[in-house]
């Protein structure tokens, strides 16, 4: 993790690959790793044999045709649908966790992107405590995720789920509340102290009064006439009688430049580098005005750039704890000896543990991500937590370990070549040195005394020789360089 600085200059053009410039299985698990959650090697296959270009519409098209989470029975219910709240709502915690975790994990690129959306529109589940309402919102994330941004602003805002963490539900004509209109232009559009004023927040928030009627805790919150402030506002210079659509629209027309200047750069840090290339994000900030503010195009010419492929794009990453537990698994395959869903809570757990629990970032500006996600607690945590992982997998089929050793080096018998193939296929780049290869080459050849190494005695059939590959993995995860993607 010594290098973390871009030193990518790759243009914004299509990658064309050449007789030096490859398109091989280094850059399909870069894509995987950064548009999901890592692949198969049988997905890895296929990624090679179309070209990058197609590859990457084949993602994005099967995310736009990807099926939303399955809607539960309970998804609108209010407080008097149930009979014990505590007991009953518990057990939607429990359900969404682990479907919304599931989402993420497998749905490649459209769970990338609603984990993405759930970090730029923040709501935070223990302020609106309402199960419902946390799949309501979450069903939004997946349903927008592709689409329209101008429209995903107009919708989020008057989400239940939104309305009551930023304080929506409370403005009206009568006592206006400011938290949301601060927040829709320092977070969700423009950027902090970029194109507006305390004033406009002002008088924007009257504008977004009314939305505050229910029949019942937990129920559709919707706009209530009498709550709203029906006269004229002055925002961005321009006075009329604004509503919550009005402003929108206002917000689109006026601001246009800045809004595409502003999201283009967080798709850029979240899927490039935080290390922001100005030049990129301005001719992506050009096709989103152009496209109207559909999302599809800024991706499909980000995503298929010689930008986005360069080598000097890879590794420069800090994993998210969901990056690390998902693209571990993905990529592995194992099987495990837990039951599915409690491994799935266990995964929950451990994630949350190293600071990202779904439907609670830290705070409405979300988690900061790359670099923040390690410090001297969490970075042992996140050692620890990949043993955690691997264990039941172990117990379930120790020989998983030896046979993934054996297919990934056409079952070698070099321990120096088994130990170097196995950690290329968990790292984004090789190692810096050799020196480091040949420390976990050591760490892998374990007590086996090594006479059995040089006259050829020991070979993956020795009866060791899984734990050595388990041994090799743990130490795999104790690398700056396994924290990277």
């Amino acid at each position: 993790m010594e290098i973390l600085t871009s030193c990518n200059t790759a243009s914004i053009a299509p990658f064309v690959p050449t007789g030096s410039n490859e398109w091989d299985v280094v850059k399909a698990k870069h894509v995987y790793r950064r548009v999901g959650f890592g692949a198969s090697q049988a997905q890895i296959n296929i990624a090679l044999s179309s070209s990058p270009s197609a590859f990457i519409d084949a993602i994005i098209d099967e995310a736009i045709a990807a099926a939303n989470s399955p809607v539960p029975e309970w998804a609108n219910w209010s407080f008097q649908d149930y009979n014990d709240y505590d007991l009953e709502a518990g057990e939607q915690n429990t359900y969404i966790y682990r479907q919304t975790a599931n989402y993420i994990k497998d749905s490649g690129l459209k769970g990338r992107l609603s984990l993405f959306w759930h970090n730029h529109f923040v709501t935070e589940k223990e302020v609106y405590n309402h199960p419902p309402y946390a799949y309501q919102y979450w069903n939004l994330l997946e349903t927008y995720a592709l689409g329209n941004f101008r429209e995903f602003t107009r919708v989020i805002g008057v989400s239940n789920a939104m309305l009551l963490y930023l304080n929506g539900f409370e403005n009206s004509k009568f006592s206006p509340n400011e938290n949301y209109a601060r927040e829709l232009y320092e977070l969700f559009t423009l950027g902090e102290n970029n194109g507006y004023t305390q004033e406009d927040i002002v008088e924007t928030s009257r504008a977004l009064t009314g939305y505050n009627q229910w029949d019942d805790y937990g129920a559709q919150i919707n706009f209530n006439p009498n709550n709203f402030d029906d006269t004229e506002k002055t925002i961005f210079g321009q006075t009329s009688n604004f509503d919550y659509d009005g402003v929108i629209d206002l917000l689109f027309e006026e601001k246009s430049d800045l809004i595409a200047t502003f999201i283009c750069t967080k798709l850029y840090t979240f899927f490039v580098s935080r290390d922001t290339n100005e030049a990129i994000i301005q001719e992506m900030a050009s096709t989103f005005i152009t496209n109207d503010f559909e999302i599809v195009p800024v991706l499909r010419q980000l995503l298929k750039s010689e930008h986005f492929f360069d080598t000097d794009a890879t590794g420069l990453i800090v994993k998210s704890p969901f990056d690390m537990t998902s693209i571990y698994l993905n990529e592995l395959g194992f099987t495990y000896e837990t039951p599915e869903e409690d491994y799935t809570d266990f995964i929950v757990y451990l994630n949350a543990n190293l600071g990202q629990e779904i439907y609670e970032p830290t705070d409405v500006a979300g988690w900061q991500g790359d670099r923040d996600w390690i410090n001297t607690s969490t970075l042992t945590g996140r050692w620890l937590s990949m043993e955690y992982l691997t264990w039941p997998m172990w117990n379930e089929d120790e020989e998983q370990f030896r046979e993934f050793a054996r297919d990934l080096t056409n079952n070698s018998a070099d321990p120096a070549f088994i130990t170097k193939e196995i950690i290329d296929f968990f790292l984004s780049k090789p190692l810096y040195t050799e020196a480091d290869y040949d420390i976990a080459t050591t760490v892998f050849k374990w007590e086996v005394p090594e006479n059995y190494y040089e006259d050829g005695t020991w070979n993956l059939d020795w009866g060791s020789a899984a734990y050595q590959v388990l041994l090799l993995m743990h130490h795999i995860f104790r690398m700056p360089e396994f924290q990277l993607k």
